[in-house]
């Protein structure tokens, strides 16, 4: 070979080298017995079967500049800090990921399984059932670290690539009656119906991976409903992937803290809806889309959010009341005990997460059950560079409501916070705190 040829082809192999890599990776964390189901307090018996397994797929994207980040995706009802933490901490270890280059997110399905201990106080469980959502969640961690390393190892040069569709079957639930705000159908309530789509190739074009998500509840199914299933989210990877063999699909849930799927109630509903879902998808990937070039600028943020305090008197009265729900009762007990140990259970922690890619794409990542005011707002506050604004993210600690929602009360304002543990509502000033970190770590990168 010639000393030209040997220089060209250097420079070949430099510039390729400083492209984008991405590396994908999936494992089943459907459990392997039945198990209790999260998101409804009405059900009262462990799960019946699987119709269909529980994924958790990982994205590894390595930037221009060579800093590397990993979105998880998982089929689940969201990630309590006791799992999040122990994922964060090995990943570290392990793989010298540091938090802000790791995002978990969590479709909140609600035909997946209690992931310990999060909401854990919607169940009087046996000493058995707890022992069995413990193991779960122990073997979830090992699962979590494992696909991150799977990923990580997959690394090879990509060609990444975004867009934008609509699907319209996400209707916000907050619906204004003589006696306040109720969970039903309010047609004229703000709604996100933004489908974010990215598509991942290999350096000869073969599409290796799709991430997209949606603003929606994952609730088609209801509390009558024990058989284990990724629900409308599912049902749009399971789509996607058989009609792309060997391609992962990767599901994020987006700010649907008060949206839900209409209409909605059984399995054939959840198919719809996820066909629809995965049908936009379909039809961004053949349009064109942006090319995604630049290297990775990520922050991480955490935040403390303050409940209003409430004397003891409450709690106790709730525990003397006959008439008290079960859950409400177990978190009474649970505030009293606080109290009486001096645990500080007057705030919680809450994280913002940023991922910018070079100058053409943010994804912001918010903790929590958030509502759609907030995406709504984000955008408005960062116009121009598209800006995709996921929730349920890093930790789910119960619903985060904007200022708007938590004055004018219901489920996503107060009743929530019984099922998740905490004292009641937020104070005042909520949605300034949060907006605050999500202005530093969009700072942090550059916007």
């Amino acid at each position: 070979m010639t000393r030209a040829a040997i220089l060209l082809l250097c420079a070949v192999q430099a510039l390729y080298g400083a492209g984008m890599r991405a590396g994908v990776a999936r494992r089943d964390i459907t459990p392997k017995i039945p198990v209790y189901l999260s998101g409804y307090a009405s059900r009262n018996h462990a799960s019946t079967g699987v119709i269909q397994p529980l994924w958790a797929r990982a994205l590894a994207i390595q930037g221009t500049s060579g800093g590397r980040v990993v979105v998880v995706s998982t089929d689940l009802i969201g990630f309590p800090p006791e799992v999040s933490e122990q994922v964060a901490a090995r990943a570290l270890r392990q793989f010298k990921l540091e938090r802000s280059r790791l995002l978990l997110n969590s479709s909140h399905t609600h035909t997946g399984p209690v992931v310990w201990a999060g909401l854990v106080t919607m169940f009087d469980l046996s000493p058995e059932e707890e022992r069995k959502l413990r193991d779960y969640a122990a073997q979830l961690v090992d699962d979590l670290v494992a696909v991150i390393g799977d990923a990580l190892a997959d690394l090879s040069p990509a060609e990444i690539s975004y867009g934008f569709g609509q699907a319209g079957f996400a209707i916000n639930r907050r619906e204004p009656t003589d006696r306040g705000i109720r969970i039903g159908l309010n047609p004229s309530g703000p709604t996100d119906h933004a489908v974010p789509v990215l598509a991942v190739r290999d350096a000869k074009g073969s599409l290796r991976a799709v991430l997209f998500g949606y603003a929606c509840h994952n609730t088609t199914l209801g509390g009558d409903f024990y058989q284990i299933t990724g629900d409308y989210a599912g049902f749009a990877e399971a789509k996607l992937e058989n009609e792309h063999k060997g391609v992962t699909a990767m599901f994020v849930q987006l700010c649907a803290g008060d949206q839900n799927p209409q209409p909605r109630g059984t399995l054939e509903l959840a198919q719809q809806h996820g066909q629809e879902l995965a049908a936009e998808v379909e039809r961004v990937l053949k349009a064109g889309m942006g090319p995604l070039k630049g290297p990775l600028r990520v922050s991480y943020q955490e935040t403390f959010l303050p409940f209003a305090r409430r004397p003891r008197s409450v709690y106790e009265a709730d525990t003397a009341n006959p008439k008290a729900p079960p859950a409400t009762v177990r978190r009474a007990w649970q505030m009293l005990d606080a109290i009486d140990t001096g645990r500080n259970v007057w705030q919680t922690s809450y994280p913002v997460q940023a991922i910018r890619f070079g100058r053409e794409l943010t994804l912001l990542a918010l903790g929590g059950e958030v509502v759609v005011d907030y995406a709504l707002r984000i955008k408005r506050e960062y116009p121009g560079e598209p800006v995709i604004v996921a929730a349920y993210s890093n930790s789910v600690m119960c619903y985060i409501p904007s200022e708007r929602v938590l004055r004018e009360g219901g489920y996503e304002a107060v009743d929530n916070l019984i099922y998740y543990g905490k004292p009641g509502p937020f104070e005042p000033g909520v949605e300034e705190r949060v907006m605050a970190a999500v202005r530093q770590a969009m700072k942090s990168v550059g916007r």
